[in-house]
């Protein structure tokens, strides 16, 4: 094997073995020895691929938003090209984000966003393209909206999509299935109403 596919190998090692740590531990009690173990590579190498664990974290968040954000792409262009409902395509909106993943890792993260600039930048850079989603669907759901309107839409469909990924801990009455089913309806006439 190559330096570079050495290199590549270890850096997907790190950035899993990083997942599963902070989210089992969190960001600050995880030692970079401890990960180094994990991803079973020297702490040299992390310190060579990662400045430190802020590119870590980039890392991880990059890493799902990318794939996040081409599902949403795909979501987007079947709803505008009439394959796919308005409805439908808010309920996958909210599916997607009632789909279990690692909530302890995403509070981790948010908390260190808010302690950290330059985390914070990241997502919030993150957060353009999916703004420019939201916005897509909102003018199939409402195509009257004002530009002050769709900034609301975004502002309304990033806050659900954030909430919804962390309502386990509300310990919530209605199954998945019905509070996207639900969630889908209400976003539809909110916009639809303005």
């Amino acid at each position: 094997m190559g330096a570079v596919q050495h290199e590549s190998a270890g850096q997907k090692r790190i950035v899993d073995a990083a997942r599963h740590l902070y989210a089992t531990k969190g960001f600050h009690r995880t030692s970079m020895a401890e990960l180094a173990a994990a991803a079973d590579v020297s702490v040299g190498l992390i310190y060579r691929l990662f400045t430190d664990k802020n590119a870590l974290i980039k890392a991880l968040v990059l890493e799902d938003s990318e794939a996040k954000e081409a599902e949403l792409r795909a979501l987007t262009d079947d709803v505008t090209s009439g394959r796919v409902t308005i409805e439908a395509g808010f309920e996958h909106l909210a599916r997607h984000a009632l789909a279990k993943g690692d909530e302890a890792l995403s509070f981790d993260i948010m908390a260190e966003a808010h302690r950290n600039s330059d985390v914070a930048d990241t997502i919030a850079t993150l957060c353009l393209g999916f703004r420019s989603v939201v916005r897509e669907l909102a003018c199939v759901a409402n195509p009257l909206l004002t530009s002050e309107a769709l900034d609301g839409a975004e502002e309304l469909v990033l806050a659900f999509m954030f909430g919804l990924g962390h309502r386990t801990l509300s310990r919530p009455r209605l199954s998945e299935v019905e509070t996207a089913r639900i969630t889908s309806q209400m976003i539809i006439a909110a916009l639809k109403a303005l």
